[in-house]
């Protein structure tokens, strides 16, 4: 079963079990699938493709969660958090920090990075490995790391 897939179905149970919360979250995520399949003229995202989708509505609800904690709506932040781990439930499982740092200095070995200056290189090769299971933020934080070390 697809991952769009996969969100239909769990769009039915979620109609069957009258469960609005999870209605509306996966109501859209459907239509950010929608947007962008009809962004690529493409009829039928592939599992890449929506994990990508997803990503984006997880960044989303991140920084609106930064947002409202900041400006003191304790509330909306909280309904945020609760649709960020409905959607984290889509994505594959992250990597924890042992494993994003080991990656990293096994990445600058193959890439042979001295300086900061080969961060770019470094960046491009880890974006294909960790392939959406650790962001860029993170990556980036960890390579610059381990290059001025």
């Amino acid at each position: 079963m697809t991952l769009p897939e996969r969100i239909d179905a769990d769009l039915k149970d979620a109609m069957r079990a009258k469960d609005a919360g999870r209605l509306n979250v996966l109501r859209m995520l459907k239509s950010a699938l929608k947007y962008a399949a009809i962004e690529k003229s493409d009829p039928g995202l592939d599992d890449a493709a929506a994990s990508q989708v997803i990503r984006k509505q997880v960044k989303q609800r991140q920084d609106s969660i930064e947002q409202f904690e900041k400006g003191g709506r304790l509330e909306l932040a909280a309904k945020e958090k609760e649709e960020l781990e409905m959607l984290n439930a889509y994505l594959p499982k992250g990597m924890n920090a042992d494993e994003l740092a080991a990656m990293v200095r096994e990445t600058i070995a193959e890439v042979g990075a001295t300086s900061k200056a080969h961060m770019g290189a470094v960046m491009k090769a880890l974006q294909t490995k960790v392939a959406g299971r650790a962001d860029g933020k993170t990556l980036s934080g960890e390579v610059s790391k381990q290059l001025s070390g």
